[in-house]
């Protein structure tokens, strides 16, 4: 029989354990006041395809809302497929039970709460088009993020590329950026697995003399693979794309000023490690192009889970060139109970890179 001390003195250690773990959550902050930060969002399609788990991502953006000014925030990308179907009427409850046009709708509004207070760009993925997953290059993202959505997008824009449709849009686009510590950049976002006609323009634009002393960051959404290497092929039923592979030999190595690339797109269920991957080769110019290919929609539950436990990554820009990457999830932030898992700190969650 258990003695009353004993109770007591369990109960005393239950309690200094949970006080601990508390105890021990930072809230994410610039490590120097000088610094400014970048927010990378990963795939939201899980997020939205789901009415349940739709509020993740509404918090994901309420928490990057409220964090502009403490984290100083100036810019957030988002690697695409934003939605699970960009066409879908008839969903089954089984890999989603929202049509597109909630799907989209939702999307849309998550992002609202950024309108008007930070630049975000999104690229689009392979769920972006066609009917399920870019059975052809036909979208609804103009309809629900025209040029006018977020006025501070607009005061960015400087090039527009055309769509598979001959119509310009912010499909492939770029947008000019000055740092908090004066570097001039350039942020180009270009369609999934670009055609041949968006890289000769993308070509054209970061090769203009206005640009030629920009950092260049390139946005696009598959790119890479879990194991740092870029994706030479895969089975979708278009002509004409160039995937991760042939946009590196096209555009990235032969350029005098890519320096950075973000994307997304891959993943497995239940597995960290199989949503990122991260590389650094060199440009034209010898100068370091830093690739980082970031994800957790399979997270938390696999395909049909809560769409990645709301994990984001922070890239803090510090004034000697610095980029220090966090991975944060403000869903487990929230509270007090799940703080304790609300940073990821393995080596590939947690690292630094040098911009030249």
């Amino acid at each position: 029989m258990i003695s009353r001390f004993a109770i007591t003195f369990l109960l005393s250690i239950l309690l200094w354990s949970n006080a601990s773990a508390q105890q021990e959550y930072t809230a994410p902050a610039l490590s120097s006041p000088d610094s400014w930060s970048m927010i990378l969002l990963p795939d939201p399609q899980t997020y939205n395809k789901f009415e349940r788990n739709q509020p993740i991502l509404e918090l994901m953006t309420a928490w990057i809302s409220e964090n502009i000014d403490p984290l100083n925030i100036k810019m957030v990308l988002c690697t695409g497929d934003l939605v699970e179907h960009n066409e879908f009427i008839n969903p089954d409850g089984k890999v989603g039970n929202q049509p597109s046009i909630s799907q989209w709708k939702h999307v849309s509004h998550a992002f609202e709460r950024l309108d008007g207070k930070v630049p975000y760009l999104t690229a689009l993925g392979n769920h972006d088009y066609g009917y399920k997953s870019i059975e052809n290059r036909k979208s609804n993202f103009n309809t629900y993020f025209p040029v006018d959505k977020n006025f501070q997008n607009q005061k960015l824009l400087r090039e527009v590329g055309l769509n598979a449709e001959g119509i310009p849009t912010l499909e492939n686009a770029a947008f000019e950026f000055t740092s908090p510590h004066g570097r001039k950049m350039l942020f180009l976002v270009l369609e999934f697995a670009p055609r041949d006609t968006t890289v000769a323009w993308a070509k054209e634009v970061i090769s203009q003399e206005k640009y030629k002393d920009h950092t260049v960051v390139v946005l696009t959404h598959t790119y890479m693979n879990s194991e740092n290497e870029h994706i030479v092929k895969e089975g979708y039923p278009i002509e004409n794309g160039n995937y991760g592979a042939a946009l590196f030999e096209k555009l990235i190595a032969p350029s005098n000023n890519i320096q950075m690339v973000f994307a997304g797109h891959i993943g497995a269920p239940d597995n960290p490690q199989a949503h990122i991957a991260f590389r650094t080769d060199e440009n034209a110019s010898g100068k370091k192009i830093h690739q980082m290919v970031f994800n957790a929609q399979a997270l938390a539950g696999g395909w049909m889970g809560n769409g990645g436990d709301g994990w984001l990554r922070i890239l803090e820009f510090t004034a000697d060139g610095k980029v220090k990457v966090k991975t944060f999830s403000p869903f487990f932030a929230i509270s007090p109970t799940t703080q304790k898992y609300a940073w990821r700190t393995e080596p590939y969650d947690e690292f630094t890179f040098k911009l030249e």
